[in-house]
């Protein structure tokens, strides 16, 4: 690893991401949002699976693949030939991290696992990201974070009391073991500094997905049995989340007892039920939920929303409108922040094609976007001129197949 005084902490650090699809390649945008040159390894004729997901964007890309290959290089290998593995075992001579999610023995059947690259640079970061525990009786079954939040008792916590058990509204289980990923690799990147030796990380989905049951896996465990889905309510502190002003809905989060004063006196104006002995204390108001949300959900759908947020913060109550996704991206709030890009692509009628920005900011600077997410086989003739590859060697290598 070579250090860069370039503002970017992991300016001068290599990646070489192997990996499909989402978790993976988000550990890796991490890695090239914090300053690491990524290359990502892809099939030739057709990428990584996302670049055929969803919206299309020019004539290789998705918005899918977009949203999580920024600040990286695009690579075409066939890893399938002798001289596309070769390659990477040059790279990775000279690279800091390697990334992978090929089914289990998929990387040493290429001659890229762990060990085979570690006897040519001890020093390299290797993580391994499967769905299950690879030293388990399940080491060899794909995963897939819908199926994992099945598992993992993520979807029985998310929904209605009434409804079926709910599957998040994005992949959390892919984008958590992303970032949990990308902390190891950061951690043994730290480590190796002192102790000149790299780490085989292994990651699997099924882990991460158990972790961010969090508080409510805990309580699963103390009462010996499922918590209650609250939906968009909070399990015990009242009132607390999601409700329909007239013209809209909007989150409400009142945290304590003098926070409920002023609610019911100054915004929805209800003294008697700042009166009521039934609701003087939150634990009083959890436990008589039942009586009591209906006559605040009646008193906040007969007023504006626009009146209510003014009120709300006027009595010092976090407060704020339940938005559109397209609203929120191009909010003042958003905009302000800088974190929606236009970043250049020559196949759009605009010539642009937004791009979200990374949310660290280090000394006030927030991460840059130095590379937009590229178009398949991109960065190919770059990164194998460094390797000392002559326009003769590229073109022999594309008429195999290789690249």
């Amino acid at each position: 690893m070579q250090t860069h005084n370039t503002g970017l902490p992991l300016s001068g650090v290599r990646v070489l991401d192997l990996s499909r699809v989402l978790a993976g390649p988000w550990s890796a945008m991490v890695l090239g949002d914090l300053g690491a040159d990524v290359i990502k390894i892809e099939h030739p004729d057709r990428g990584d699976d996302t670049r055929d997901w969803g919206v299309r964007i020019g004539k290789t890309e998705t918005a899918y693949f977009n949203s999580v290959n920024r600040n990286k290089r695009s690579l075409t290998l066939d890893l399938q030939t002798p001289e596309a593995q070769e390659i990477v075992r040059e790279l990775a001579k000279n690279s800091d991290v390697f990334i992978q999610n090929f089914k289990f023995g998929g990387a040493e059947k290429l001659g890229l696992g762990y060990e085979q690259l570690r006897a040519i640079n001890p020093r390299l970061i290797y993580c391994s990201i499967s769905g299950y525990d690879r030293t388990g009786p399940e080491a060899k079954r794909p995963g897939y974070d819908l199926v994992v939040q099945g598992e993992a008792g993520l979807m029985a916590l998310n929904g209605e009391a009434d409804r079926p058990p709910l599957k998040f509204g994005v992949a959390a289980v892919d984008l958590f073991t992303g970032m949990y990923s990308a902390q190891a690799m950061l951690a043994a990147l730290y480590e190796r500094e002192r102790s000149g030796r790299g780490r085989h990380i292994e990651m699997a989905l099924f882990d991460c997905g158990l972790m961010i049951t969090a508080y409510y896996g805990l309580e699963a465990l103390v009462m010996g049995e499922d918590p209650p889905r609250y939906g968009n309510a909070h399990p015990s502190i009242v009132p607390y989340g999601v409700f329909d002003a007239a013209d809209g809905p909007l989150v409400i989060t009142v945290g304590n007892n003098a926070q409920f004063e002023r609610f019911a006196r100054e915004v929805i104006e209800r003294p008697d039920i700042a009166d009521d002995a039934r609701y003087k204390t939150n634990i009083l108001r959890s436990q008589n939920r039942a009586t009591l949300v209906p006559e605040l959900e009646r008193e906040l759908a007969s007023r504006g929303r626009k009146l209510l947020l003014e009120r709300l913060a006027g009595a010092g109550i976090p407060c704020g409108e339940v938005a559109g996704l397209r609203e929120a991206l191009l909010s003042k709030r958003a905009t302000d922040a800088g974190l929606v890009t236009q970043q250049p692509h020559p196949d759009t009628e605009s010539g642009t094609t937004p791009v979200l920005a990374p949310p660290w900011r280090f000394d006030g600077e927030r991460m840059p976007v130095r590379r937009a997410p590229p178009q398949l086989g991109e960065g190919t003739r770059d990164v194998l001129a460094s390797l000392g590859y002559s326009d003769e060697q590229l073109a022999q290598l594309k008429d195999k197949g290789v690249i």
